[in-house]
Order: structure tokens, then C-alpha cells, then sequence
């Protein structure tokens, strides 16, 4: 059986994205190394195989009372929907993101129904969060990247996609095929490098804060 980092090495990720610059504090799977979010994006269609594949990833990821609070719409780049997805993004996201293959909006649902009345949901943010790095690692494991934006008109994304008064709209994600670096504006080729992590003892504390 494949190995996940066999499987990383047989789409050729380490020649993909030079990430050389990361190095983990205690030994980990390269996938986690080799996720990133690159601007540039070649525009390829992206086969429905793929992206099922990727939902059906994020379909599993675990969730508090297995409420499985997410909810994903979705445009794939020349349909009747792209303008209206890609016009949710604010100026400088929509120069780079119009070169994906398709956008998602990630929303969660606020409430669930215990003994038959309806109550807030503690975690929904949370868990689909968790939906989307499921989503994010099954991408790159297919030879495709993702890029979270949190830089959206979110009240404008309720109205236009018509989002459920009890239901949070989180983020959007654009999916593609990277692409060169040389494709993208001066100011944004100076972003597009993996970024690097605080150390692992900055985030970690044993027994309390």
C-alpha cells in the first residue's frame, strides 16, 4: 500500500514548490511540509474527479456530536456563476484568484436540534475548519493547491448565494494548477513563497497557559 509521501513524491510536489526554507521541529510527513498557498494558478480545468475528490475528503473530517456543520458552494472558473463568485472577492484577491479553477465558499451551520429545540453550536467553526484542511491536504495529494481568502464581502456573499440566516459564511477557497511565479504582478511575486512557522515551543504548554 502507498504511503502518503509516496504518494506526495509521485505527483512531484518537491519540484513543484521550493520548499526547502521549511524544516519541522520533530519529523512529520512531508505533506505537511509541502501544503502551501500559492497566487499564481495556470486557469486548467479542473476534472470533476478532482474535485469530488477533495469534497469528499472535507466530507470526512471530524466534527463535534458528528454534526457535520459544513456546507460548500461552489464555481468552477467559465461557468454562468464564476463573475458572481469571483465578484465577492475584494480587488487585490480577485487580480490573482481569476486564474483558479474553481472557487468555494465554506459556511457552517450556527444551530442544531436537542430534545426537539433548536440551540447554538459551540463548535461549527471549528470542525469546519478541520473539513477544510481535509479538503486542502487531498488537493495537494492530487497535484492541485489551494489558497484560503479571507478578504470577501461576506454580507454580499449571504445575499447573492442566498446563505441561510443560520448559517456563518467562514471563507472562500480558490483550487488550481500552480503556476509561474512571473505571472503574477510585481508586489505579489515577492509573497508567493511558503511561509515559514513559529516554533513548535511557542505554541505548546504543558499543564495550563
Amino acid at each position: 500500500m502507498s504511503t502518503v509521501s509516496e504518494a506526495v513524491k509521485a505527483n512531484d510536489l518537491s519540484e513543484e514548490v521550493k520548499v526547502s526554507s521549511r524544516k519541522a521541529d520533530f519529523e512529520i510527513d512531508p505533506l505537511f511540509l509541502n501544503r502551501w498557498s500559492p497566487r499564481s494558478f495556470t486557469g486548467e480545468e479542473i476534472p470533476d474527479t478532482i474535485l469530488h475528490s477533495v469534497f469528499e475528503a472535507a466530507r470526512w473530517a471530524p466534527s463535534g456530536s458528528n454534526l457535520q456543520p459544513w456546507r460548500f458552494l461552489y464555481s468552477k472558473r467559465g461557468s454562468s456563476s464564476w463573475g458572481k463568485f469571483l465578484g465577492l472577492l475584494n480587488p487585490n484577491n480577485q487580480r490573482w484568484a481569476e486564474k483558479a479553477s474553481v472557487l468555494i465558499l465554506f459556511v457552517s451551520k450556527k444551530t442544531t436540534t436537542r430534545n426537539g429545540e433548536v440551540v447554538p453550536s459551540k463548535s461549527h467553526s471549528f470542525d469546519t475548519g478541520a473539513a477544510w484542511q481535509n479538503l486542502s491536504l487531498q488537493a495537494i495529494l492530487k497535484g492541485w493547491h489551494t489558497h484560503g481568502i479571507g478578504g470577501f464581502d461576506r454580507e454580499k456573499a449571504r445575499v447573492e448565494l442566498k446563505v441561510p440566516d443560520d448559517f456563518q459564511v467562514e471563507a472562500v477557497v480558490a483550487i488550481g494548477k500552480q503556476g509561474e511565479k512571473s505571472a503574477l504582478a510585481p508586489e505579489l511575486q515577492e509573497k508567493e513563497t511558503p511561509n515559514n512557522r513559529l516554533p513548535l515551543k511557542d505554541l505548546i504548554f504543558e499543564g495550563g497557559f
